[in-house]
């Protein structure tokens, strides 16, 4: 589907009563295309048979109806057999988180690169999905299938890794190519910084600031799939620096989506310094659960927190910005950290400034 065309699915969606949870999966419905006609909240999901309460789902149909929805965006992980079962009350298309993720993904993505680690992501989501798309496949199977249903269960998990395997080899490939452009990039002295951070906190947006490039910027969730890198000289000074733009980090994001991107948020593996974005001009408990979803990717990336330098973004949108003290906020105070505003320009002096004085130590520090 080209970014240019428009979803017509009407969607209720299903989410847990917090605030932020409220607004994340909104963002991330109408980042897939959706119009959101209805919001459910529940305090458990995923503990029934429907995913949500019985009494909910008998709800859930008569809201659906209402609305002429067609799709129903639960945000949890589901098992195909509480979607199926759900479905079959609601009469609805039921998309869970991580599919609906991915469905943004496969919407975002522009290189064959980021088209396979897609594809990948979407058949590691499948897998644990096969036994039941067999079961409802084949006519007159019953759970507890056997014989032909578990033969046919066979056929699909080889199938699966046989894809899987396929698009491995090709991802591995590419990763590295990448590792052979590293090393030549080592060659040539330059630091490398690369840019993280929760998506739509204004990466992409310092990025071209930095570089003077013009790379689409937008709101929307996960407007960069791929990692985009640029040679930068900075005024006043003959010391280059090589800037790569990653792809943003979400809450809960799973596992294998991680696994899948590797070859591209290995770039912050290699860095020497990494300006992890974070949008403060948002309610200070959104930017606490972004902040902390946040580190634990790039934990689970192995990246050392020594070469992270927090960048708070957007201080222009603070109501009191002259006398704010937001870096004095105990959540920051593990982080070595500027304030910036990247589309008015307010800190880019001392961010140029903290960017030159950090890798210059890097580079010294690096063995030859």
């Amino acid at each position: 589907m080209k970014e240019t065309e428009q979803h017509t699915d009407k969607a209720v969606v299903v989410t847990y009563p917090d605030e932020f949870a409220k607004k994340e999966i909104v963002d991330l419905a109408k980042a897939a295309g959706y119009k959101v006609e209805a919001l459910i909240t529940q305090k458990q999901i995923i503990k029934s048979e429907y995913g949500v309460g019985v009494g909910k789902a008998q709800e859930l149909q008569e809201i659906v109806a209402d609305n002429d929805a067609k799709t129903l965006i639960i945000d949890e992980t589901v098992t195909s057999s509480q979607a199926n079962k759900l479905a079959t009350v609601t009469q609805a298309e039921v998309v869970d988180r991580e599919r609906l993720i991915l469905n943004i993904f496969a919407r975002r993505a522009q290189t064959t690169e980021a088209k396979l680690q897609v594809q990948l992501a979407e058949l590691r989501y499948e897998m644990p999905r096969a036994k039941d798309a067999v079961r409802y496949s084949v006519r007159g199977e019953r759970a507890g299938f056997s014989g032909m249903g578990e033969a046919a269960v066979d056929v699909k998990f080889r199938a699966l890794k046989r894809q899987m395997g396929f698009i491995k080899d090709k991802l591995e490939k590419s990763r590295t190519s990448k590792e052979i452009h590293i090393v030549e990039r080592r060659k040539l002295g330059l630091p490398f910084v690369s840019l993280a951070g929760y998506t739509s906190s204004g990466k992409t947006t310092l990025f071209n600031r930095l570089a003077s490039e013009s790379k689409e910027e937008s709101p929307k969730l996960f407007t960069t799939l791929t990692t985009t890198t640029r040679v930068i000289t900075f005024a006043n000074s003959k010391q280059k620096v090589l800037l790569s733009d990653t792809v943003g980090f979400i809450t809960r994001l799973p596992t294998y989506l991680v696994e899948s991107f590797k070859s591209t948020l290995d770039e912050l593996t290699y860095a020497d310094l990494v300006l992890l974005m974070v949008d403060v001009s948002e309610d200070i408990d959104s930017v606490g659960v972004k902040l902390n979803s946040c580190r634990k990717t790039l934990e689970e990336l192995g990246v050392d927190p020594q070469k992270v330098l927090l960048v708070l973004n957007k201080i222009d949108l603070l109501a009191d910005r002259g006398q704010n003290k937001i870096e004095l906020v105990p959540m920051f105070k593990d982080f070595s950290l500027i304030k910036i505003s990247a589309v008015r320009g307010d800190g880019m002096h001392q961010l140029r400034t903290r960017i030159l004085e950090l890798t210059r130590t890097k580079k010294t520090a690096r063995p030859a």
